[in-house]
């Protein structure tokens, strides 16, 4: 049972299954304005895991430019620099925390 929050001019801003202080108005789950606000969220989560698709190829096409000397990481802004070695470092944990076994390790 879908229960949701209107902004003043009446739009959908969130959807709860529970009834709480800003939840207050319930809707049908075949209400046309509710069925309009998920599709506009799904299309808004779509767009965000392209994102994050071109974000990851322009971070490997900025690694391929700096090892072919083409680009150094100096040549950025000093913001971009430390996204991206932020980033880097993240991604890099990442796979070491899900390394189960060392390079040497055998079965």
């Amino acid at each position: 049972m879908p229960y949701i929050a209107r902004d003043a001019d009446g739009h959908i801003l969130s959807v709860s299954r529970l009834m709480d202080d800003r939840h207050i108005e319930f809707a049908s789950p075949h209400d046309s304005t509710l069925l309009a606000f998920l599709s506009n969220a799904e299309e808004d989560r779509g767009f965000s895991s392209l994102d994050s698709d071109l974000i990851r190829v322009i971070e490997d096409l900025i690694d391929v430019l700096i090892d072919k000397n083409v680009l150094r990481l100096t040549d950025l802004p000093h913001e971009a620099q430390k996204k991206l070695l932020a980033r880097k470092s993240l991604r890099s944990k990442m796979r070491g925390e899900f390394k189960l076994l060392g390079d040497d390790d055998v079965l």
